[in-house]
């Protein structure tokens, strides 16, 4: 009786013996889901942004950006260098602190170069900057 009651508590014991198939199994699908997705995030997706519809704004625009397709910038009407645009822009806030800039940016922009000039109105002072847009037909 003795024999067998020893080997019961062995069954019942800790078992030295780890199992790594469950392991293995989670890291190859780990390893394909990254095979998978990191071509994507090296090259990434063509985002059309949605047009959404907004009431237009009241307030006289003063100070108005605009950036055409070919990368010309004029600050109101006046064309300026893109270079000169945050020095021109930190002579008008150091005139009026509180000044409200709008921004008018070509669809067929670069993102990239948008933020660059959204950087130089940043850098030049301006706290208040608006994106002008256009409103959505009226379909009915």
């Amino acid at each position: 009786m003795s024999y067998r009651g020893k080997r019961f508590r062995r069954s019942h014991g800790a078992m030295s013996d780890i199992n790594v198939t469950p392991m293995v199994d989670v890291m190859l699908v780990l390893l394909i889901i990254f095979m998978v997705t990191a071509p994507l995030a090296r090259f990434g997706f063509d985002v059309k942004l949605p047009k959404v519809e907004a009431s237009p704004v009241t307030r006289e625009e003063s100070w108005v950006i605009t950036v055409y397709r070919d990368k010309r910038v004029f600050l109101n009407e006046k064309r300026i260098a893109p270079a000169e645009l945050e020095k021109r822009l930190a002579q008008i806030v150091r005139s009026n602190s509180n000044v409200d800039m709008f921004l008018r940016a070509d669809e067929e922009l670069p993102y990239g170069y948008v933020m660059q000039i959204m950087a130089s109105a940043r850098h030049a002072g301006v706290r208040n900057l608006g994106m002008v847009t256009e409103p959505l037909p009226n379909v009915q």
